[in-house]
């Protein structure tokens, strides 16, 4: 790393962040308290400036830490602004324009208190007191974490600026200087404001007003040289006025110093003395002549002093001292004294130094116990800045401070080049104008057109563009044009309003005042419009950039120990002066784009030195080889000023504070420097010291190139060309480069970023584990356009810098005070290590990764490829999230697989494959390849992740995990892209069986989801048959039926292997869930093709084979890794017994085929059934047919499953009845069912009704379906007697055929006596032969016919029962007839008997 500086002889200039949108100033007007005869023209004050600094703006743990106010005065305005280093200050800016009134040059000052901060104004007709909170008091902790807060000035809009304790009218005293310029204020101790005014006769008149919060009254006493002072009584008339003065006293400028009580007020006269008074006794303490310390000052004496300056500064340890600066034409002189009391409380001063200066118009000027500061004009009106330490130079030798240079007044515009690109790059790169600038240019191009100037950095930049566009179309009175003349009147307008700017740059750049912090040596420079502040120069940059008169009086002692060394590298720094002098403007270009275009610098340097040897006019190059003779060793001051500006380093910094600081420490430091200012002004110091550094380099370079020349020539010996050329030659190239490439930076605007694209980059960072490395934070982009270097500094740089500052400090934080140039050369010294680009860690490029800015990245990482060697494998991998984002993903997986071979090498490789959880794969690059697959895998790349996954296999060698991982990678994609072959080849050689069957099962619910189930069932399976089919029928018996039907798959699978048994198997199961489970039409209608199936599948096989295994009725719940099941207490249920092996024959499956059929019927017939019709049996299906009048198919049902036909006939014999006892509604109704049954046709003469063709159906029924005992019949006369309905005729005449008997019985059993009655007296009637045919007597009684008999048990109950109740005649005479026909039977019982008996015996 380049040393911290062992020169720090000068100083340079560097602007403030004024290119930001313009400040928000908020107006305030005090009216009405001077006098509106005082025309505001009548006294004119040139404008002026000032500062102040909190006292404990140095300290490091303080609330106004690095805080300070600055003003601006002009006329009647004063614009006051407050500004932080640490934190960005709120409502920070306000603007008091005071009625009547001028404010004084210089008359604005700034006390503080521990409670208020008092800003004391004075015009030249009023004076005015402001009382605003402390920052201590403004927040309720000193404990600052925000990045953004109030500034003092948030509530000056509550201050009352006519309260008499705020104001106060200055009095018409006699004497008074109407014209006086000179002024001072002061708070004493007790709380008073104290104001000073030159008077005309040469006397100081002091103005008091009370404290602010005790009630009291204004007074002003008047100082005069003989030490008596006179009172002005209340109403401010004088009573005498006495003075032994003349004009010629009168103060020409004011300076007080307060002590305990007291307060000593200094005046610098007309007459060239310094004189010192007490405030508190109102005495002229000491008069001093300051001509008697100029040496020529005959001249002097003869006239009036117009420019004498005086400032004093102040150490508790050294004392006071006083600066007075003594003007006169053509030169001038500082006075340095001390002010020394003796016991007697006498004061004397004692000469420290005199310091003569050529200058001519003196600024401002300031003074601190070691130096003196001064701001000049000359005569060109230029601005010059020096110092000067005057205790100890004793040479008088002003120290320079070089000076922020305007831009170019003309800019050079290639012919490739657009004139309007070229001005707007040079009007908007940062740090070269102000915004105020460019704004005002603006108006004045666009004269008479109102414009908001309110505009941030790119809207104005638009409207510049659109104001100089529309003045050159305006201008234009042709239509055609041609190309070059177009060309010339675009470079005229664009040149124009760059002249414009060009003036207000330098009208607004004119410096008004000095601003020193005395508690940390901060130096600013206040200009017409912002401010600038000084830094440090290293002695590399003091060099390069002293003037040529100021090398002769440079210590060589301060550069090397040794003096040949440091003449050397003075000689050596004069030719690279000389080298710079000499190149011209292309010539500069020329390297710059080398650079740019990654073309060799050494070729560039070696083209310019021909070009200036060629053009050299003014012997340039004899110069430098007669200085090159006085070198004793040029490669080693070579290699000295290169150790110097070199950066590289290999140690780190912290990543965080110190965990052992308190937390307090840790956060109050987390805001040091965290301003958007204090990130500008570090960054443009970086991009000054590369530009700087830049030159250097390339006049090295060049100076190199003659030195090999001129070791051709043999003016040098071999031996030091060989040296020169080894180590020196090519370790300038790279640094030229370097300091490029952080130049380029430093310029290099940074993008706003959408949210949403924030977001999207925040979750690939999380994916890559990489949250941390500059994650953006919200609040810290500002309305200015920052560089990236700014965003940079501002996320991640200054953090780090900070705590490697702090993580040791050398004194307890207490006690630690900041020192401006220290901190701001450590920073900027720390910030370039980090940005330098052969260092170690890349935090730089992981910021511009982590906040978007992805084309800055890429041009980054373009410029640095090819000539540095260091973290190449991060830079790949960034280069390759940016392909990722743009758009150009095959670049990206070029970048990501060359970035490989880096892993394990490099520090920022190494933290993103180191994994959260401390688990580290075997190989660090198989790491790094899982953490690029997620991120293509998350951006969703699937063909880059197939591809750099199969490159990434060769890594794994025998790690068969993370084959198993990449494998898993590639088959996920491939199946994600449809690409199923290739994804079946990549399941089929994954290692972990674990692994693979998870693949498989992904690629059965794949491929199913997609219906590419061809592409499922013909893969071969290889090893993997039986696991496909276990995990098929594991989702067959899971999911939902209706959604995914996985059993035709398992069938096909089957069937494609002619597996016809499991096919069947399958079908079978298929369809007794779907009976089970899909309470639809659709699935009965799919079970009975189900069944169907099956049976097809059976009848393929040899019939001893065809038979398949009863699926188990837990099958669908019972499998491996289910739940276990609970009852309604919520215990777990006992496991189910071993189960009985069903086997189910073709015939079995024709059945439930059958079975599948009936369900469809019903459920086409009645909807309403199809809700319990899918899983009933057979027997259940009967009844279900029955009600719902499908009486045809529950024969049929019946039939085939051997079922007996009772349910049928009393269903059928049920409706009936109902019909007949029914309404037309029940009639209308019962055509449905009847047309759904096939009734014989019958000829008819009468319109049949439902009811009478049901009775048909049933007669019809009783006649096909006959049994041995008649049960039909039976159950038909059963159903209808017990429901009290009257057997029909056609029933009783065919029941009496087959078996009257029963039906006897069947009367007596629901006591129809009288019907049987009827039945006794016609079976007795026909079994003697009358109507025997009725009753299927095919033989009545006869002696010859078969024997007959009579059913005598049910004759005898009909009997008993007719005759338990004797009292009813109706019951005697059916009993009587009875009795009556049973005799007249026996009788012909008795003689067909006898008939028989005589036959046989014959």
């Amino acid at each position: 790393m380049a040393a911290a500086g062992a020169l720090e002889r000068s100083f340079l200039e560097l602007s403030g962040a004024e290119r930001e949108r313009l400040r928000q100033f908020r107006e305030f007007t005090v009216c009405g308290l001077g006098t509106s005869g005082a025309a505001p023209g009548a006294v004119k004050y040139s404008e002026s400036a000032g500062g102040f600094y909190y006292v404990e703006s140095g300290k490091l743990f303080a609330v106004t830490r690095n805080r300070f106010i600055h003003w601006k005065t002009c006329g009647d305005t004063v614009e006051l602004v407050e500004e932080s280093l640490d934190i960005n200050l709120l409502n920070n800016a306000v603007r008091l324009k005071f009625q009547n009134c001028s404010i004084l040059p210089g008359g604005v000052y700034v006390a503080e208190t521990q409670i208020h901060v008092i800003i004391m104004i004075l015009t030249n007709q009023t004076v005015h007191r402001l009382l605003l909170l402390h920052p201590s008091r403004m927040y309720r902790s000193e404990l600052v974490t925000e990045s953004q807060m109030q500034s003092i000035f948030t509530d000056i809009g509550k201050v009352d600026f006519r309260d008499p304790c705020s104001y106060q009218l200055i009095p018409a005293v006699p004497g008074l200087s109407p014209h006086a310029a000179a002024s001072a204020a002061w708070l004493s101790s007790d709380g008073e404001a104290l104001f000073a005014l030159p008077s005309a006769a040469g006397g100081i008149f002091i103005l008091k007003l009370p404290p602010y919060d005790r009630a009291g009254t204004v007074s002003v006493v008047e100082l005069k040289q003989s030490s008596v002072m006179q009172r002005l009584l209340t109403g401010w008339m004088p009573t005498a006025i006495r003075g032994d003065q003349g004009p010629s006293d009168r103060a020409l400028s004011l300076a007080v110093h307060c002590v305990e009580h007291d307060a000593f007020l200094f005046a610098l006269c007309q007459d060239h003395k310094l004189r010192m008074w007490s405030c508190k006794d109102q005495m002229c303490l000491m008069v001093a002549d300051m001509l008697e310390y100029v040496p020529v000052n005959k001249d002097l004496r003869l006239m009036a002093g117009t420019g004498h300056r005086l400032r004093l500064a102040y150490s508790p340890s050294l004392g006071l001292y006083l600066g007075a600066y003594v003007h006169a034409p053509q030169r001038g002189q500082f006075c340095i004294f001390q002010l020394v009391s003796t016991e007697s409380n006498r004061y004397s001063l004692d000469h420290i130094a005199s310091l003569f200066t050529s200058q001519e118009t003196l600024v401002d000027f300031a003074l601190t116990p070691a130096d003196v500061w001064a701001l000049w004009h000359d005569a060109e009106n230029r601005t010059i800045v020096k110092y000067i330490n005057f205790e100890h130079n004793v040479a008088g030798q002003w120290n320079p401070v070089f000076m922020q240079p305007l831009p170019e007044e003309e800019l050079v515009i290639r012919d490739d080049q657009d004139p309007r690109e070229v001005y707007l790059r040079s009007l908007f790169t940062p740090g070269r104008f102000i915004n105020g600038a460019l704004c005002r240019a603006l108006q004045i191009f666009c004269r008479g057109t109102e414009r908001n100037l309110d505009l941030s950095w790119n809207e104005l930049k638009k409207e510049v563009t659109l104001a100089v566009e529309t003045e050159l179309h305006g201008s234009v009175t042709e239509y055609e044009f041609s190309q070059q003349d177009f060309r010339n009147l675009q470079q005229e307008f664009w040149s124009k309003f760059y002249a414009c700017c060009l003036q207000y740059q330098e009208a607004l750049s004119q410096p008004l005042a000095l601003l020193l912090n005395p508690h940390t040596n901060m130096l600013c420079l206040l200009k017409k419009e912002g401010l600038s502040f000084l830094l440090p120069t290293s002695f590399v940059d003091h060099l390069y950039l002293l003037p040529e008169e100021d090398f002769l009086t440079e210590d060589d002692t301060a550069i090397s120990d040794d003096v040949e060394v440091a003449r050397d590298v003075v000689c050596l720094m004069k030719c690279l002066r000389m080298i710079g002098e000499s190149v011209t403007t292309d010539m500069s270009v020329l390297l710059e784009m080398n650079c740019y275009n990654l073309q060799s610098p050494e070729k560039a340097a070696e083209r310019i030195l021909q070009d200036m040897i060629i053009t050299d006019i003014e012997n340039v190059m004899e110069d430098i080889c007669s200085k090159l003779q006085e070198m004793r060793n040029p490669a080693h001051a070579i290699g000295l000023i290169i150790r110097e500006m070199d950066y590289e380093t290999d140690v780190e910094m912290e990543t965080g504070f110190n965990p052992a600081q308190p937390l307090n420490v840790r956060m109050n430091l987390s805001q040091l420097y965290g301003s958007s200012t204090a990130a500008y002004i570090m960054c443009r110091g970086v991009h000054k010291i590369a530009s700087t550094r830049f030159l250097i380099c390339r006049d090295l370079l060049i100076f190199q190139q003659l030195l090999m020349r001129l070791g051709d020539t043999g003016l040098l010996g071999p031996g030091q060309l060989f040296q020169a050329q080894q180590e020196v030659l090519h370790r300038t190239a790279p640094l030229l480069l370097s300091y490029y490439l952080i130049k380029w930076g430093s310029q290099c605007l940074a993008t706003d970023v959408p949210v949403d694209t924030l977001e999207s980059n925040l979750q690939h960072l999380s994916v890559l584990e990489l949250t941390d490395s500059g994650a953006p934070m919200a609040s810290l982009f500002v309305s200015s356009p920052q560089t990236i270097v700014e965003l940079f500094f501002q996320e991640v740089a200054r953090k780090h810098i900070i705590a490697h500052l702090f993580s040791q400090p050398k004194a307890p934080p207490s006690q630690m005070a900041l020192n401006w140039p220290e901190m701001v050369t450590t920073v900027t010294n720390y910030l370039l290590q980090l940005l330098w680009p052969s260092n170690p860690g890349c935090l730089f490029l992981e910021c511009l990764m982590g906040n978007c800015q992805y084309i800055q990245l890429q041009d980054y990482i373009h410029l640095l490829h090819p000539w540095c060697q260091v973290n190449v494998g991060s830079c790949r991998f960034m280069l390759g999230r940016c392909y990722l984002i743009t758009g150009e993903e095959h670049k990206a997986l070029q970048c990501f697989c060359q970035a490989a071979s880096e892993v394990g090498k490099e520090e920022f490789l190494d933290r993103l494959i180191r994994s959260e959880d401390g688990e580290a794969a075997s190989s660090p690059r198989l790491q790094y390849y899982d953490k690029v697959l997620r991120l293509l895998d998350v951006v969703g790349l699937p063909e880059l992740v197939i591809q750099l996954a199969t490159a990434a296999i060769t890594e794994a060698g025998d790690d068969w995990k993370g084959q198993a991982t990449l494998r898993t990678c590639i088959f996920k994609h491939h199946l994600d892209l449809g690409h199923n072959s290739q994804a079946y080849e990549a399941l089929t050689q994954i290692p972990d069986s674990s692994r693979q069957l998870d693949c498989l099962r992904q690629l059965v619910v794949v491929l199913c989801e997609r219906s590419q189930l061809q592409d499922l069932v013909e893969f071969p399976y290889v090893n993997l048959h039986n696991e496909l089919v276990g995990i098929i029928e594991s989702r067959a018996r899971a999911v939902d039926l209706t959604t995914h039907n996985y059993y035709e798959l398992l069938y096909a699978f089957h069937i494609h292997r002619h597996n016809f048994r499991k096919a069947g198997t399958v079908m079978f199961e298929y369809g007794t869930r779907l009976g089970r489970e899909v309470r639809t039409l659709r699935g009965l209608e799919k079970q009975g093709n189900c069944y169907l199936a099956a049976m097809n599948c059976l009848r393929l096989i040899r019939p001893e084979y065809a038979w398949i295994v009863q699926p188990a009725a837990g099958a669908v719940y019972d499998r491996p890794g289910t739940s276990p099941k609970r009852n309604h207490d919520g215990e777990c249920t006992a496991a189910p017994g071993p189960r009985q092996v069903e086997i189910l024959e073709l015939a079995d499956l024709e059945k439930e085929c059958a079975l599948a059929r009936i369900r469809l019927v019903l459920a086409r017939h009645d909807p309403a059934a199809i809700a319990v019709a899918g899983s009933s049996s057979a027997e259940e299906m009967v009844t279900l047919l029955v009600q719902a009048g499908l009486f045809d198919t529950a024969l049929a049902l019946c039939q085939t499953f051997k079922l007996p036909l009772t349910p049928v006939f009393e269903g059928l014999a049920f409706k009936c009845i109902r019909l007949q006892l029914g309404g037309e509604n029940a009639q209308a109704e019962a055509w449905a069912w009847l047309a759904a049954n096939q009734l014989s046709s019958v000829v008819t003469t009468k319109e049949s009704s439902a009811t009478d063709e049901a009775w048909r159906l049933l007669s019809t029924y009783l006649e096909r379906y006959k049994v041995q005992n008649n049960l039909y019949h039976q159950c038909v006369i059963n159903k209808l007697l017990s429901h009290g309905v009257p057997l029909p005729n056609w029933l009783i005449n065919s029941y009496k055929r087959v078996d009257a008997a029963e039906l006897l019985r069947l009367y007596l059993k629901y006591d129809l006596l009288e019907e049987a009655v009827d039945l006794v007296s016609e079976y007795v009637d026909a079994v003697l032969g009358k109507g025997h045919q009725y009753f299927g007597i095919e033989f009545p009684l006869s002696a010859t016919a078969p024997m007959v008999w009579l059913p005598y048990s049910s004759i005898d109950q009909l009997l008993q029962a007719l005759g338990e109740n004797s009292a009813n005649s109706h019951n005697i005479a059916m009993s009587q007839k009875i009795l009556d026909k049973l005799e007249d039977y026996q009788q012909k019982v008795d003689k067909a008997t006898r008939d028989l008996l005589f036959r046989l015996s014959l």
